[in-house]
């Protein structure tokens, strides 16, 4: 059953709400009412909420977000609402559990909300929090900040079974933070760098944990982001009234999904002597494209992928399938994941530039996507883009979604 995207909206990711006085409930009010709008939807039309969201409780004691929707938002009152965690692709699987429900016939009209409040801990105290996604005291890695340790570790990886160049991972960064200037809702817009902040050198880019350097890291930050999915019944319907087609709609033409353990060290230990690091990844990518209808990696004209750090990114490039396993270094090399290349990867400006507000990461993703195939991403449209994948990963991969996204012929 096709699975149709309406639209949806983004906050701007370099606001900190608490700065304002707000707090998450603010971000899933804008996030709620600013979807509504751009769909043109009266919110007596939507049948569900599914709200994505990692740490509420932890960053702002909040907890029972389904139940924030509607009181934000009085005029769903009544609509049934639920909430799910899986880390950062805590959205991502939002998005599959409304898709189930419009293909289960529940429901034709869907809202999808993630959001996360992030800047209103110190950096410190915020790290402790997203330690969350890992196993508590069972990882086995001593180190100041888990996840620039856990994806360092990645990067030494990929160094011991196939060598690897920093200077990839720089190049990674830097394509990145220059994408994020091109979008208006990015956090890092308006940053500033020098050429010595994408090197290896220890003042403009110091180490943070072995394997991982500054530039390297996404940015946490504050953010919602919602979007309407609904049935094709819905989706004809919603067009004739608007004056427009089906074929402006753009459609989720495929789903992966797979899960590993929590813990990072045994997945690496698991895939020892295999061709990927992450084999499930790779099921991943390979079963939304099945679904898809895709013949493969070089049916996309782009990717919006998961860089929570650089190496995350340098680890999906082979594991999309652009380069052969452990050589992710070539599509970086030759530019095919730039502006312009063969392949865009984060036109957007990925977590590195856009921000990574945890719970919105997935639906983030979603959206860019849908305005890419449909032509309206802006200034970092990827010129003729029809198909598109996600990849959305929670903790230390251990949850894994993936989404093709496209305007069939």
């Amino acid at each position: 059953m096709p699975i149709h995207i309406l639209g949806g909206h983004q906050t701007d990711f370099s606001r900190a709400w608490s700065r304002e006085g707000l707090d998450i409930s603010a971000m899933l009010r804008e996030g709620v009412l600013g979807a509504l709008q751009a769909c043109q939807l009266d919110p007596s039309e939507i049948d569900a909420v599914h709200v994505g969201n990692a740490f509420g409780e932890l960053y702002r004691g909040q907890g029972h977000l389904a139940a924030m929707v509607s009181q934000v938002v009085p005029e769903l009152h009544g609509v049934p609402a639920m909430r799910h965690e899986a880390a950062c692709a805590s959205s991502s699987i939002a998005v599959l559990a409304a898709t189930a429900e419009i293909e289960a016939g529940r429901y034709e009209c869907v809202l999808v909300v993630g959001a996360e409040e992030e800047k209103n801990l110190p950096g410190d105290q915020a790290s402790q929090v997203q330690n969350a996604a890992s196993w508590q005291g069972r990882e086995g890695i001593d180190c100041k900040f888990m996840w620039p340790a856990v994806f360092g570790r990645l990067a030494e990886e990929y160094g011991e079974r196939y060598g690897l160049d920093r200077r990839y991972l720089n190049r990674i960064a830097e394509i990145n933070l220059t994408n994020a200037k091109r979008n208006p809702l990015a956090q890092t817009r308006k940053w500033a760098f020098q050429p010595e902040s994408f090197t290896d050198d220890d003042e403009a880019n110091p180490v943070i944990e072995p394997g991982t350097r500054r530039q390297d890291c996404g940015q946490i930050t504050d953010g919602a982001c919602a979007i309407v999915v609904c049935s094709q019944a819905f989706a004809e319907r919603h067009a004739k009234r608007r004056g427009g087609t089906l074929a402006d709609l753009p459609q989720i033409l495929g789903w992966g999904h797979a899960n590993a353990g929590i813990r990072f060290l045994d997945k690496i230990e698991r895939s020892r002597g295999q061709d990927y690091i992450f084999p499930h990844v790779r099921q991943a990518v390979l079963d939304a494209q099945r679904r898809g209808g895709l013949a493969g990696t070089q049916d996309l004209d782009g990717i919006e992928t998961h860089d929570c750090f650089t190496a995350t990114e340098y680890m999906a490039i082979d594991h999309f399938g652009l380069t052969p396993p452990g050589q992710s270094w070539q599509a970086v090399e030759d530019g095919r994941i730039e502006l312009g290349g063969a392949c865009p990867v984060n036109a957007s400006g990925g977590l590195i530039g856009v921000g990574h507000p945890v719970g919105a990461t997935g639906a983030r993703m979603l959206l860019d996507a849908a305005r890419q195939v449909t032509g309206t991403a802006g200034d970092y449209q990827v010129d003729g883009a029809r198909t598109y994948q996600t990849l959305n990963i929670g903790g230390s991969l251990g949850t894994v979604v993936s989404f093709v996204v496209g305007r069939p012929d």
